[in-house]
């Protein structure tokens, strides 16, 4: 006998079970910020990554986007979303952060991590924006993956946060949750992705199209605070008939 096909994936309850989830989370937020939700829109705590907020306080402005999501690798959300609104003042734009010295750049956004390489990748991504782009940030793949420290999660999140483009972000939290969840798949056969990007290529395949921005803030906030890197809390899974419970040893 053949080997069994793998069930086709739930994307429609997956999402439906995350979202309920977000937004209870975001109702006791709110409940414990006195019943009141801040004046000044979501913060690193709200449940929107770093990156998000910055894009919605700049309304989607690619430089403020482009800029953060640099400032957001390795680095706590809250430490991001500081940072970055002390950079963006100083320089909002890609011409006001080149006449910036690299060490002014340090000091605006110490302590994200790796803060001397990203303060050097700034200023020459604010260069090739000013000499070769005409100043503004390339809605194009290729050309932003041609910046220095501009990866394939960098790239989506700009084209999506401020050109409203098409686009899966995969960062750990979404890599390590869909195959946790054991969702991904090529042709008829249930597999692991070893990397992000990988992830990605696959996501992109199997994905329905209407999830693709979507996915990445609701992983990311799960994976935070539910769906752990170990030890993960299954006893409060939202979606525990669609969990394949991949590589899990251990969990509470």
């Amino acid at each position: 006998m053949g080997k069994k096909k793998a069930a086709l994936p739930d994307w429609d309850g997956i999402v439906k079970a995350l979202e309920k989830w977000r937004k209870a989370a975001q109702a006791d937020e709110a409940l414990e910020d006195n019943g009141a939700l801040k004046d000044n829109g979501p913060t690193a705590d709200s449940g929107d990554p770093s990156v998000t907020t910055v894009a919605e306080r700049y309304r989607r402005d690619p430089w403020a986007v482009l800029a953060s999501t640099i400032l957001s690798l390795r680095t706590k959300d809250e430490v991001t979303l500081v940072r970055s609104e002390a950079l963006l003042k100083k320089a909002p734009t890609a011409e006001t952060l080149l006449a910036l010295p690299v060490e002014e750049i340090e000091k605006l956004i110490y302590p994200v991590g790796f803060y001397r390489t990203k303060a050097q990748n700034l200023k020459k991504i604010a260069a090739i924006i000013m000499e070769n782009h005409q100043g503004q940030v390339p809605a194009d793949m290729d050309l932003l993956l041609a910046m220095p420290g501009v990866g394939r999660k960098t790239a989506n999140l700009v084209l999506t946060e401020a050109f409203d483009m098409d686009g899966i972000c995969v960062d750990i939290h979404v890599h390590r949750i869909t195959n946790r969840l054991g969702v991904l798949r090529t042709g008829n056969r249930s597999v692991q992705s070893k990397t992000p990007e990988e992830t990605e290529m696959i996501l992109r395949e199997i994905l329905p199209k209407k999830y693709w921005k979507r996915i990445n803030m609701l992983l990311v906030l799960y994976g935070q605070r539910i769906c752990r890197p170990i030890s993960p809390f299954c006893s409060r899974c939202v979606m525990p008939e669609h969990c394949g419970r991949v590589g899990v040893e251990r969990n509470r």
